[in-house]
């Protein structure tokens, strides 16, 4: 009797442990290109931002529906450490105001590529737990409650149910949501060109307030006048507008207009005009993020930077470009602008992948970068300007340095 209740006890613990490392992918194995959600070993709950998408939105727990808002990205940023990034508004987890305090709330926040927005993860029977950077904390369920609706905080990390999250891909177990059409690459930068779901002309330009999935329609025809600046633009988007699953096509005119912060995920440029996306806006917080998606046949400029604030351009692809990204050298106001490029791959021709005013202060940071077809070396991967109010910017420099935040490593060429 003894040896087989023994024997059943190693099978039930057996198959335990198998259900948690089936449930659950551990730090060696999460895919970057892959949406998880993260399940409460304590409650069996996910973490959730229901009904809200924008900055300082809190994280929470619910049932499992694999809903958008309960789907993250776990984003390597280097040295064992990741970004979460939110499916339903493109932003990332944040340990909110940089406290350090026990019980301090995790929200939503734009990507400023900081480190109270950065977690190692931490394997632990199947589970992980996910150790905030800047505090060194747990990102756990407040209380070690099992209720609906519990809050997200961080806690001194005690290996504790509460703070165990198993890693599951939507689609592997709990309800399966109806796919988005998407293109998104299997690696940066790799992706196929996605194929149009429809088409439809534009004949002014469309506003967009909130989130617009356009389900991979092709829109096209506003304007086909080359680099004439006076082109009206396809999408203009108010502060804090998503923009997803896009496709613009030929006459794309003057692209897509930001006033303010916004993100445009999986959004395909197949013949760029005066330019793809310019972030305007007047504010120096403001972030623009263009997260996947591609462009091709830029003559000039892919991304124009006009108004203060961060650009960030990641899991991006182009071909046949002049620049990835330009700060406006002659703006009549000029800022001190920040560019961050991640996971991006070009295919050459190109000229240069980022052009800055350092006199001004601008900063660029790059890391992940593969360049194609460029067996000469000929793209410059970092320029310096000298900005100005009126005239023409003057080149003054070009490679790493104090503006210009990059190592050769950081470029691949294939």
């Amino acid at each position: 009797m003894r040896l087989t209740v023994a024997a059943l006890v190693v099978v039930v613990l057996a198959g335990t442990l198998g259900l948690a490392t089936a449930l659950g992918a551990t730090a060696a194995t999460v895919d970057p290109n892959a949406w998880y959600v993260l399940v409460s070993r304590k409650s069996d709950k996910v973490l959730d931002v229901p009904g809200a998408t924008g900055d300082g939105s809190p994280l929470v727990q619910t049932t499992r529906t694999d809903a958008a808002s309960q789907q993250f990205r776990l984003v390597p940023v280097g040295d064992g450490w990741y970004e979460l990034h939110h499916r339903a508004s493109g932003k990332v987890v944040d340990l909110w105001e940089w406290s350090t305090a026990e019980g301090a709330s995790f929200r939503l926040f734009a990507d400023l590529d900081g480190a109270n927005q950065r977690f190692r993860l931490a394997d632990q029977s199947g589970y992980v737990r996910l150790l905030n950077r800047h505090s060194g904390k747990a990102l756990q369920v407040a209380g070690a409650s099992t209720a609906q609706g519990a809050a997200i905080v961080q806690g001194t990390d005690t290996k504790s149910y509460h703070q165990q999250w198993a890693l599951a891909k939507v689609g592997s177990g709990g309800s399966t949501p109806t796919p988005t059409p998407s293109a998104s690459p299997s690696s940066p930068g790799t992706a196929s060109w996605p194929s149009a779901t429809g088409q439809q002309h534009v004949s002014s330009t469309i506003s967009v307030s909130g989130t617009f999935d356009g389900g991979l329609v092709r829109y096209y025809g506003i304007s086909s006048s080359g680099q004439d600046e006076s082109q009206p633009p396809m999408f203009r988007l108010a502060d804090g507008a998503v923009l997803t699953n896009v496709i613009l096509g030929s006459g794309a005119g003057d692209g897509v207009h930001c006033a303010g912060t916004c993100t445009l995920q999986n959004v395909w440029w197949e013949d760029v005009e005066e330019d793809a996306a310019t972030l305007k806006g007047s504010s120096p917080s403001q972030v623009m993020t263009v997260d996947g998606g591609g462009a091709r046949h830029a003559s000039d400029k892919v991304f124009q930077h006009n108004g203060p604030g961060t650009f960030v351009i990641r899991n991006f692809q182009a071909a046949d470009i002049g620049k990835l990204y330009r700060s406006c050298g002659n703006c009549s106001t000029q800022y001190a602008r920040t560019v961050v490029v991640q996971g991006v791959t070009v295919t050459a021709p190109a000229t240069t992948l980022v052009g800055i005013n350092s006199n001004l202060g601008d900063r660029a940071t790059l890391s992940g970068v593969t360049i194609v077809d460029d067996a000469s070396r000929k793209v410059v991967i970092c320029e310096e300007y000298r900005g100005v109010t009126s005239g023409e910017a003057t080149k003054i420099g070009a490679g790493p340095s104090a503006a210009c935040g990059y190592s050769p490593s950081a470029v691949v060429y294939r």
